[in-house]
């Protein structure tokens, strides 16, 4: 993930924090030409070293490509920087849905300190009792999070989680293999694109797009309102070239897809390996959300997670980080140091009248969930005319072939074997 467009004062920032890797000293504030004349560096108020001594690993458990690591050359490594400021160390993994996230914590196979996952999920784990209540004194640059980003249905209280990034849903298409204009959900039911086509791989902003396109609000009400998003979905799969989360990059990077379905802060990343695809935001409506960091139930290491959170708020790492991964930031003081070219991104900040014609994810009553759920299985496991025979059927088949290759195929297993 490469963000081309850098500004001296985000140069100067990542020098900054790339110099805390020598040692665990806060340096004095330099004198910085930044665009709002905010200080780059972490807040002097703070004791970062307090925990420095405890031997601490944290476990985060974030989305795929959703941190700036310095693997540009250019920008900051947020999380080795953390661990020179601090002396914690972090041991980072990835998700790729907030469903496998969900899965993982719910299984108890798995212990982690910081985990970042989106609005619903959120207020699902909440109402199960999965997340850890915030103390906020440890993180003080929760102040730095605009007032549009609080207070939101998932968690009205603000207790449990802190805003990192917000965004969009729309479709990213290929210009040199699409040729109709791309305003509507329904160009992703298209025969005309038949094979070229990409659909999420995940329930939730599956189901939100069949809903969209039916006219339907993306929050179900009704097992009725499942189930005709699901027949939807299952009307689309005879067009669907493949369900994919984090491996739509290769594909419409490499032009291997003509269309798909996606969030905008990743459009803007693929926009910039591969300039022949655009982006457009449906005119049925289509989601806004927000990715917030949050300490799960049991977190050994509550004191810590709060700091990396802390971290993570710091205007300079979440400029960083907004660079890196192309998604917006609810952070106002990082957003006024955004280069002009950013902030007046389409893309990146789009206009009142798309964010208007937006919904977010509530959280589900369990019996819709599992509703949902199944749908999904059954769409996934069922063909294109809505009966599931045809993969029964396949596998026969295939299991009869594969028993005719192992008994025709006897006198060549020595010339086969390596």
């Amino acid at each position: 993930m490469k963000i081309a467009k850098k500004i001296a004062a985000v140069l100067a920032a990542s020098l900054i924090f790339t110099a805390l890797l020598s040692g665990f000293m806060v340096p004095a504030a330099p004198a910085l030409n930044a665009p709002a004349e905010v200080d780059l560096t972490p807040r002097d108020d703070y004791d970062w070293m307090r925990l420095s001594e405890e031997g601490i690993t944290l476990n985060v458990y974030n989305w795929g490509e959703y941190i700036s690591d310095g693997t540009d050359g250019e920008s900051l490594d947020v999380n080795a920087a953390f661990e020179a400021l601090t002396g914690i160390k972090v041991n980072y993994t990835t998700f790729d849905t907030n469903e496998s996230l969900y899965a993982k914590l719910k299984s108890g196979g798995a212990n982690y300190d910081v985990i970042i996952p989106s609005d619903y999920m959120i207020g699902k784990m909440i109402n199960e009792d999965m997340l850890a209540p915030l103390n906020f004194a440890n993180i003080p640059n929760f102040e730095f999070i605009g007032a549009e980003y609080r207070g939101l249905d998932y968690d009205k209280n603000d207790a449990y989680s802190v805003p990192y990034t917000w965004g969009y849903v729309g479709i990213i298409y290929n210009t040199t293999m699409v040729d109709d204009v791309v305003d509507s959900w329904e160009i992703l039911w298209s025969e005309k694109y038949k094979n070229n086509i990409l659909m999420f791989d995940n329930s939730r902003d599956a189901f939100a797009i069949a809903s969209k396109k039916l006219g339907l609000s993306l929050n179900p009400t009704t097992a009725g309102e499942i189930d005709a998003a699901a027949h939807e979905l299952m009307n689309q799969k005879d067009v669907v070239q493949g369900y994919v989360m984090d491996q739509i990059f290769d594909k419409m990077e490499g032009g291997e897809a003509a269309l798909a379905p996606y969030y905008a802060g990743d459009a803007i990343t693929m926009i910039e390996e591969n300039p022949d695809l655009a982006f457009a935001v449906p005119k049925e409506g289509t989601n806004f959300f927000v990715d917030a960091a949050c300490v799960p139930a049991g977190s050994k290491n509550q004191e810590a997670a709060e700091m990396y959170i802390n971290f993570l708020c710091e205007p300079g790492v979440s400029l960083e980080n907004t660079l890196y991964i192309g998604y917006s930031t609810p952070n106002t003081e990082a957003e006024e140091m955004l280069p002009d070219d950013w902030k007046n991104d389409p893309i990146a900040y789009p206009d009142a009248e798309v964010l208007a014609n937006t919904e977010t994810f509530n959280v589900l009553p369990d019996e819709l969930n599992a509703h949902m759920d199944k749908a999904w299985s059954d769409m996934r496991g069922g063909n294109a005319s809505g009966n599931g025979w045809i993969i029964p059927v396949a596998l026969g088949a295939a299991i009869v072939i594969v028993v005719l290759v192992v008994v025709l195929g006897k006198k060549r297993k020595k010339r086969n074997s390596y």
